[in-house]
């Protein structure tokens, strides 16, 4: 079953590093050659746009975390009116398909004059990353007895003090698990990204597909670049896989 699933990436590699000539050729022994990615990297285009799609991704899981978190607790621990119809809107913003989203934002964002801007693909990103973030850390939350913050509150710790010293250190794999599908989310974007950059702000998923011209497919670039948009989420993961197991037991004892 794992060989299934990882056939269309393992496929995409061995493409990657098949000569251009063979690329057609159903062999699976051939010389490895860098000349795919020679050629994908040789005018610096690709690593802009690998510089774009890095930074978006990055920012707009930052911020997604930065203000989706503390929503999450609130809703979490809080009980206001109309708490349930709070979070059935927060959830709306991923139910429509984002093609729903386009003219909107199409029309809002050259009005702002944030069209083609790296600014413009964040705010689009951490708007719908805010959901993911708020609902999945609102389950986390809820699962941390609040006992545990109200000792904390015995013991002089002021509010702030014991979500940050006490909560967030057992809900730890929530953090991991939601920043890296936010990350993975805005790293993989290709509809936005395609409908609202033009030139500065092309992301990595769409310089891939200026190599489908109406000459010919260049397959050796469009693997080579397919294999290298994949690295940073693969060693996104790795880097912050380690609090997913730190998490589970970090905080859970108090002396």
């Amino acid at each position: 079953m794992m060989i299934i699933v990882l056939m269309p990436a393992i496929w995409l590699v061995h493409l990657a590093f098949k000569p251009a000539l063979d690329i057609f050729d159903t062999t699976l022994l051939f010389t490895p050659t860098l000349d795919n990615f020679y050629a994908l990297l040789a005018d610096g285009s690709f690593w802009k746009a690998l510089g774009n799609s890095l930074a978006v991704s990055l920012m707009s899981t930052f911020f997604s975390m930065l203000v989706g978190v503390p929503a999450a607790y609130v809703l979490a621990r809080w009980r206001f009116k109309n708490r349930r119809h709070v979070i059935l809107w927060v959830l709306v913003t991923r139910m429509a398909p984002p093609i729903a989203f386009t003219i909107p934002f199409f029309l809002a964002f050259r009005w702002l004059g944030l069209q083609d801007t790296l600014i413009g693909l964040t705010l689009i990103y951490m708007t719908f990353n805010l959901a993911i973030v708020i609902w999945l850390m609102q389950s986390f939350f809820e699962s941390v007895p609040a006992s545990l913050e109200e000792a904390a509150w015995l013991d002089g710790c002021s509010i702030w003090s014991a979500f940050w010293r006490i909560t967030l250190p057992l809900v730890t794999p929530g953090l991991a698990s939601t920043a890296i599908l936010c990350f993975i989310f805005a790293w993989s974007d290709f509809f936005y990204a395609l409908v609202l950059t033009r030139t500065q702000a092309v992301t990595a998923t769409v310089a891939i597909v200026n190599f489908l011209q109406y000459e010919g497919w260049e397959w050796g670039k469009i693997a080579a670049g397919g294999t290298l948009v994949m690295l940073p989420v693969l060693l996104f993961m790795l880097i912050i896989r380690r609090y997913l197991v730190n998490g589970l037991t970090a905080g859970a004892i108090k002396d």
